[in-house]
């Protein structure tokens, strides 16, 4: 495996694009699970970027990260943040792969509007729904959900402000559909039909934006899987007739042995020196991977540069992981909150603290009390008060009456170690456990969880600590079946360290030692990363923590301490490893 070269500049035509000097730069920008990116270029807000990513039943959800340079991004807030502003987060879909899906994020006359779809089956399909602020570094500054009427079963709404004041929202369908949308009442028109695609299954995200008395309509089309592309058609009238682009697809890697795949679902906009780009969801690995089922992040952002010249239509260059444009001045975004993304995680849940704003549950926590940074009596730890159920569920969970007890952040590397330290002691009752999952959804994740079991010695029957291996998938890759295992009596102490990392691009590693003697350290599990990915995944890879007592009626309070994600490097081709300090060259 080959080291990145490191390249300084490389030139332009004059004309194509609005700088004339190059800089070289890696994909993914936004790495780990982060599809369906959408961004605005905001003057007004010190010339910086803002992108927003799907969701679903993550909360905090609808993720907006900011950046002056393209390359470093931080978290600037979340657009849904609060259960008061949207209660559906926390019980209003039962399904575990819906939820809130992909977003469009627009600025206009000094307020941000980000639109999206809540689909659940208890609103008896898609509706739209908009969230508004006039400053994205505030979390409390997001509005409360509007509800704009829905024309029809149709996801994946756009916001167009147009030069004679309307508001023009399109959606999915075949043919896009577009409906005028009134802000202050949410009323909508007739829908009208847009474009039909080039014929490609799923022609959803649409994108409209007008340059040069045209209006362009941006789309993905192929399905978010190996077929995905993204294409464009113009006309002079938002009411058509629409005229395809010659060259579509505008974006895609359908059909080629690019390592990035699945390439589409595309948003274009400017920088501040005029340079065009485009964002789009990508999945790592190839297609062999991809048919193997094995691309455990999930699908995130990638960032390619555009020619667009006056009347013309634009041209995107292949998406790969060694990428040149015209990218801005390297500078770093002053506000938002947490480290950039692809940073360390170093939380040691210091009294005073807060859970970091970039991790996420999976819905909002049944009861917030649930979780509580730093307690008397165990400071510089997170207590979790166990939930009956755990990662899996089982067939009586119902969302409107409990929840999981866990929280997540995102792997954002194709290599990394993730360490928890997971305090002993806490076992009431058989079944009590705390543990580490390298979780996507309940129906794959796998987990290395110490449980208590009853044993018999000669002071009688008494609940001692073991390790739980436990995996569950729902595609191809058979999972194996749970066991449970002593711990090693030289790991027993005040607290065991657990961590994850990966043995190689396809395989994941399970590591468990005495916190206090960290030389101690035995490998525990090695499991196949296909049990983490597949057709059904919409979101990808999570590291995080859970407590449950396995179905018992009573509970308990785990501790876990020392949380730590340090990130090792990329594979951003076959053959091309980048450490994680170099992401501009």
């Amino acid at each position: 495996m080959q080291f990145l070269r490191l390249i300084s500049f490389v030139s332009c035509p004059l004309g194509v694009l609005g700088s004339l000097a190059n800089t070289s730069y890696t994909n993914p920008i936004i790495p780990g699970w982060h599809s369906d990116p959408s961004c605005a270029f905001v003057p007004e807000w010190n010339e910086t970027l803002f992108c927003t990513t799907s969701s679903f039943i993550t909360f905090p959800g609808n993720p907006v990260y900011a950046s002056k340079d393209l390359i470093d991004w931080k978290l600037a807030s979340n657009a849904v943040n609060r259960v008061s502003q949207f209660p559906l987060i926390r019980n209003g879909s039962q399904g575990e792969d819906l939820g809130m899906f992909a977003s469009t994020l627009r600025y206009n006359n000094g307020t941000f509007y980000l639109i999206s779809t809540w689909v659940s089956a208890q609103l008896g399909g898609p509706k739209f729904v908009i969230f508004t602020t006039k400053d994205p570094f505030d979390d409390l500054s997001w509005s409360d959900a509007i509800w704009p009427e829905t024309p029809g079963d149709t996801i994946d709404p756009d916001i167009f402000f147009d030069d004679d004041g309307s508001v023009i929202v399109a959606s999915s369908g075949t043919p896009i559909k577009a409906v005028y949308l009134d802000l202050s009442t949410g009323n909508t028109s007739e829908p009208w039909d847009l474009w039909n695609g080039t014929g490609g299954a799923n022609a959803e995200g649409p994108h409209v934006y007008k340059k040069d008395g045209y209006y362009y309509l941006l789309i993905a089309e192929g399905g978010t899987q190996l077929n995905h592309s993204a294409t464009i058609a113009r006309s002079k009238s938002i009411k058509g007739p629409w005229e395809a682009a010659p060259h579509n697809p505008l974006v895609s890697n359908r059909s080629t042995k690019e390592y990035f795949q699945t390439v589409g679902h595309a948003d274009l906009f400017q920088d501040s020196a005029g340079n065009w780009w485009g964002v789009a969801l990508s999945t790592r690995g190839g297609p062999d991977l991809y048919n193997s089922l094995n691309y455990p992040m999930g699908r995130e952002t990638v960032l390619f540069p555009v020619s667009w010249l006056a009347g013309g239509w634009p041209i995107a260059d292949t998406v790969r992981g060694n990428m040149s444009g015209p990218l801005p001045n390297k500078s770093s975004v002053q506000r938002g909150v947490g480290p950039l993304v692809g940073e360390a995680d170093v939380e040691d849940f210091k009294p005073g603290s807060t859970i970091p704003s970039h991790w996420v549950y999976w819905r909002a926590p049944f009861n917030a009390s649930y979780f509580t940074v730093s307690p008397q009596g165990h400071e510089n730890a997170l207590q979790m008060t166990a939930s009956r159920t755990n990662l899996t569920r089982d067939a009586v969970f119902n969302v409107t009456t409990e929840g999981v007890t866990s929280v997540f952040r995102r792997q954002e590397h194709t290599f990394f170690n993730f360490t928890v330290d997971i305090e002993l002691g806490f076992g009431k009752t058989v079944g009590d456990e705390v543990g580490v999952s390298n979780y996507v959804n309940p129906n794959q994740h796998v987990d290395l969880g110490i449980i208590y079991q009853a044993t018999v010695s000669d002071k009688g029957d008494e609940l001692e600590p073991y390790f739980q291996l436990r995996a569950r998938s729902i595609n191809n890759s058979t999972a194996p079946d749970p066991k449970i295992v002593p711990i090693p009596q030289e790991l027993l102490g005040r607290a065991i360290r657990i961590r994850i990392s990966p043995r190689n691009e396809t395989h994941n590693e399970f590591f468990g030692s005495s916190a206090d003697h960290v030389g101690s350290e035995q490998s525990l599990w090695v499991f196949n990363n296909a049990l983490l990915a597949g057709d059904g995944a919409t979101t990808g890879g999570l590291l995080g923590v859970y407590a449950t007592t396995n179905g018992g009626n009573g509970s308990f309070n785990g501790y876990v301490g020392r949380w730590r994600y340090e990130p090792i490097g990329q594979k951003v081709d076959y053959s091309v490893f980048v450490p994680t300090s170099t992401k501009r060259q």
